[in-house]
């Protein structure tokens, strides 16, 4: 069942499908929440309650009407969405939403016992020179996202989906046509071009302040780092001791749910009776 949320000037749409403990889905740029489709029906089956969320100016939420389109202002969204719904949740967040994920946790504990980051941008990023150039993988990648911040590329955005899903979903033909699709409408292209231009520091600086659980999940054929073990490892340094996992999927890219659904479900699905089982014995 498709809600819509109203947040300031704009409306955040989201599924909610299921019943039992709250799972929150938020994707990433340039994409939509479809990009959980493999997931959805998995979580509802295994008992949880899913809301699926566009985050701000993607999919079906508005394309206009927004400040900003920081981690924080995504963050700010996905702390409504909860409090509208009623939690405690766990938060599953990719890319730019791994970091909101995180910023979300921090400031508002009361509504998180989980946090799940898929391939995340959720600290400041270094560049690895020597790296890249050793890469193709890489600086390919690295190539089409330039194209898409320098000039709103289409084309560019479209060629690095290309090399961030290696592994193909037997429908990534019709997903790929929809993603496109949208992104021909001006406001959307605006909305992904302003999001490449958002830096990570936002969420790094939140990540000492997270005090609940954190899963993140890295593949290992992610073109925007030249080491995404490394990335994720580095992540989890900053949280406060214990708090964090990591677990790299071999041959996965920067979409692991929607290339390896199996293999993240096998996570998650422990990760969230886990945490979300915790908070209901401790309730």
């Amino acid at each position: 069942m498709l809600e819509y949320l109203t947040i300031g000037e704009g409306t955040i749409a989201f599924d909610i499908e299921g019943s039992g403990p709250l799972v929150v889905l938020a994707h990433g740029m340039g994409d939509t929440r479809r990009s959980y489709r493999f997931l959805v029906p998995e979580l509802v089956a295994a008992g949880y309650r899913v809301a699926n969320v566009d985050i701000r100016g993607c999919g079906d939420s508005s394309a206009t009407g927004w400040l900003g389109y920081t981690r924080a202002d995504i963050a700010g969204d996905l702390v409504a969405v909860v409090r509208h719904l009623g939690g405690p949740a766990v938060i599953v967040g990719q890319s730019i939403s791994g970091g909101a994920a995180t910023i979300a946790a921090a400031t508002a504990p009361e509504l998180f016992v989980g946090v799940v980051e898929l391939a995340p941008f959720t600290r400041k990023q270094s560049f690895d020179l020597l790296g890249t150039l050793r890469s193709k993988r890489v600086r390919n990648g690295a190539t089409q996202l330039m194209k898409v911040m320098m000039s709103s590329s289409l084309k560019g955005w479209m060629a690095y989906l290309d090399i961030a899903i290696p592994t193909k979903p037997a429908d990534w033909a019709h997903e790929r046509a929809y993603i496109e699709a949208m992104l021909r409408e001006p406001d959307r292209m605006a909305v992904l071009n302003a999001m490449t231009k958002t830096s990570p520091v936002d969420a790094g600086e939140h990540l000492a302040g997270v005090r609940c659980p954190v899963l993140i999940v890295e593949g290992s054929a992610d073109p925007d780092w030249v080491d995404p073990r490394a990335e994720g490892e580095k992540i989890i340094a900053d949280l406060s001791e214990g708090l964090g996992e990591l677990a790299v999927i071999d041959g996965a890219g920067h979409y692991p749910h929607a290339e390896t659904p199996k293999e993240v479900l096998a996570l998650l699905l422990p990760f969230l009776r886990n945490t979300l089982t915790s908070a209901a014995t401790n309730a």
